[in-house]
């Protein structure tokens, strides 16, 4: 039986009625963790309360939610899947009462070190980033929800600013634009926003005309956001600690740099690196993390323009905020602390942007990722 698959984008379903929802967390594996946790959180409350393993899997660094919220896709970010140089991408099925995972089937990602994955909006096919690879990927859906292999594979090659620092080419991420026409990839190692002409009916990544778009050299662009307009667009970079704020032409799928602003305090002497950005769902404020200061900046965003004005730095009350959540209510952010293995909760001030603490926190084995699904 085909499954529905209604357009809407991952990450922007409505708000559950009941302000009830699962939010699953993706882990690196080890002595704490076993694989993908689930969380039932209210948006009453903001209680967080521990669901246990959702499903046992190597390394799920990053997963995503299908735009039809019962299906849930994960990488393993290892370098070995099945003796090949690749990591690999895993389908699940989602309880929709108690939010656990039961395994469809797994893929190889066609690189080692996949760090990121997404689905399409109209749900045919899963986009996948391999870090140490250095490539990007589309996997097409079978009816059932279970991955296909490999339909298309980019392999990113050119010269890197920093070449202890950066290596190679290393596609940290890969993103879908609101008409789902284009694919935007950030490459750290090449200091490149590449995109891609998405075609998810034949499941094919072609390079736009022009294919990327440079930064400054030796920023290491990661993790991309647009803005819910979208009109801008925004990249975190990495080793700069910076965000590059764009404005979009969605006609071309074209980015063009408005401005760049850091996300650390000016007299901040330490090391520390970002992770990720987010738009708050009013599209008032961005929100990125820095590890190394932990802790979460927050901007606020011109609606005219799209530029961007520090409000504030909070400290994640952990170690290494790798990545973070924002509930489709807008109210409240879950910080993941990947080195103190803590989730820490924040309310969202609606009027300012500024978070404020709620005293949850909830142990659990590196967290890397997070992402809410509302509970049916």
């Amino acid at each position: 039986m085909a499954l529905l698959l209604p357009l809407c984008a991952p990450g922007a379903q409505k708000p559950a009625a009941k302000g009830e929802y699962f939010v699953y967390v993706g882990t690196y594996t080890g002595k704490k963790s076993q694989g993908i946790y689930v969380y039932r959180f209210s948006t009453a409350t903001g209680k967080l309360t521990a669901g246990g393993v959702a499903a046992e899997t190597p390394s799920p660094s990053f997963v995503t939610i299908h735009p039809n919220h019962r299906l849930l896709y994960a990488v393993s970010e290892i370098s070995n899947y099945e003796g090949q140089r690749s990591g690999a991408v895993s389908a699940f099925a989602i309880d929709a009462q108690t939010g656990r995972l039961s395994f469809l089937n797994k893929v190889a990602s066609r690189g080692a070190g996949p760090c990121f994955v997404t689905v399409d909006k109209t749900g045919k096919c899963v986009l996948v980033a391999n870090y140490s690879g250095g490539s990007v990927a589309a996997l097409p859906l079978k009816e059932d929800g279970s991955l296909s292999e490999a339909s298309a594979f980019v392999q990113h090659s050119g010269t890197v600013a920093l070449p202890k620092r950066q290596g190679g080419p290393h596609a940290h991420s890969i993103n879908v634009s609101p008409d789902n026409r284009f694919a935007i990839v950030a490459d750290l190692g090449l200091d490149e926003v590449l995109v891609y002409r998405l075609d998810p009916v034949k499941g094919t990544l072609v390079p736009n005309e022009p294919p990327f778009t440079k930064v400054k050299a030796g920023s290491g662009p990661r993790h991309f956001a647009f803005h819910p307009n979208g009109k801008f667009a925004y990249v975190i970079n990495e080793i700069a600690s910076t965000v590059i704020a764009f404005s979009y032409d969605a006609a071309g799928g074209v980015l063009k740099e408005v401005e760049t602003v850091s996300t650390l305090p000016a007299d901040f002497k330490g090391v520390s690196n970002t992770a990720e950005v987010q738009v708050h769902p009013s599209g008032k404020f961005l929100y990125g993390s820095n590890r190394g200061h932990d802790s979460i900046a927050v901007f606020t965003i011109n609606a005219k323009k799209g530029t961007l004005t520090p409000v504030e730095r909070v400290p994640t009350q952990g170690k290494v905020p790798r990545n973070f959540g924002i509930d489709p209510t807008g109210s409240y952010l879950i910080a993941a602390n990947q080195n103190s293995d803590n989730l820490v909760v924040f309310r969202i001030d609606k009027k300012t942007g500024r978070l404020k603490a709620t005293g949850q926190v909830v142990e659990v084995g590196a967290p890397v990722c997070v992402k809410f699904l509302a509970v049916k």
